[in-house]
Parts: C-alpha cells; sequence; structure tokens
C-alpha cells in the first residue's frame, strides 16, 4: 500500500505540473497563452507601450503603440506601431500570416520594410508554432485607438519626442609613448 500511495502522489505530481506549464503556455496547446508568454519574454511592450520609454508605461494601453521614438542618423525617426488588433490604428486589418512574416523577413503587408531598430532578425529564427502564437495573441488584443507618430525621414521634422542613436566618432588613433629613460 505505501507504493501505491507514493505512484499516485507522483501521478498527481506530474499531472499538476503538466496542467501548470498548460495554464502558463509554456508547453500546453493554448496558443494565445503560449503567444503572451513569448510576448512578455520578448519584451515587445518596451517599445510597444505608451510611455515604457521614459520609464512609466501605461499599462491601460498595452501594446497600444510609442509616443516616444527612435532617430537613427541617415533612416530617420521612428515610432514602435499599435500592435493592438485596432482597424485603423493597429494590426486589426493585419492577417496571422502577415504578422508572421513581419517578424521573421521585417517586411510589412504593404511590401514597407519595419524599421531598423526592430530586431526582426532576431525573431527570423522562431519556430512556426511559436510564431503563429505570438500572432494569434497579438490578435486576440482588444482593439485600443492610438495612432503612433511617423515615421519621418531622416529631414523631416518629427512631430513626438524621440530618443537617438549616437554613432561615436571615429578615435584618433593611438601614439606610442615615448620610449622610457634611462634612469641614472
Amino acid at each position: 500500500m505505501p507504493n501505491s500511495s507514493k505512484r499516485l502522489g507522483l501521478i498527481a505530481s506530474a499531472t499538476g505540473a503538466a496542467l501548470a506549464l498548460t495554464a502558463c503556455g509554456q508547453g500546453g496547446t493554448d496558443k494565445i497563452a503560449h503567444g503572451k508568454y513569448l510576448v512578455d519574454v520578448i519584451a515587445c511592450d518596451g517599445c510597444h507601450t505608451p510611455g515604457a520609454l521614459i520609464g512609466k508605461p501605461d499599462a491601460s494601453r498595452f501594446l497600444a503603440g510609442s509616443e516616444v521614438g527612435f532617430f537613427i542618423p541617415d533612416a530617420g525617426y521612428f515610432y514602435a506601431p499599435n500592435l493592438t488588433s485596432d482597424e485603423a490604428s493597429g494590426l486589426g486589418k493585419w492577417s496571422e500570416d502577415d504578422i508572421v512574416t513581419a517578424l521573421r523577413t521585417g517586411k510589412r503587408p504593404d511590401g514597407r520594410v519595419l524599421s531598423p531598430i526592430m530586431p526582426w532578425q532576431s525573431f527570423a529564427t522562431l519556430t512556426d508554432e511559436d510564431a503563429h502564437a505570438i500572432a494569434a495573441y497579438l490578435k486576440s488584443l482588444a482593439p485600443i485607438s492610438n495612432k503612433a507618430p511617423g515615421p519621418f525621414g531622416a529631414k523631416e521634422t518629427p512631430t513626438a519626442p524621440y530618443q537617438g542613436i549616437i554613432f561615436p566618432q571615429a578615435a584618433a588613433p593611438a601614439t606610442n609613448p615615448p620610449p622610457a629613460q634611462p634612469t641614472p
């Protein structure tokens, strides 16, 4: 009987762990929960949530696009867009496959390339399951109307705050120190 109790305890523990992983979207079949998990791990909110880039994220507008952008010399001013399902200002008109393509290739449905600050190259090797889970989660978000500014060309005037990406000037070549003087 003691072995039966241990066996039942182990089975119950294993079942509980499997259910917990499924609920977290980390190994189960819930595609949207798994997508949420990945979006949280990737930290999409760090750029795509209003206020996040200044340390004051607005949770009521989670992933609804940033009002603070980035300036990249010779490229322009870029603002993280709305990732909610809003049709006018977000991904509402994008299909799940459109989102997966943008994540993996950096190309939008309209043919435009995503800004250089978007790390799509890091997402290019996402598995089909992971990429589609992220897309399904983004499609499941309630629509929030919030049109992010821009983008603006390098010679245009942005209409919202931005942070600059500054490339350092090339340093002058090092010179050799003078030879040491012999000590008397």
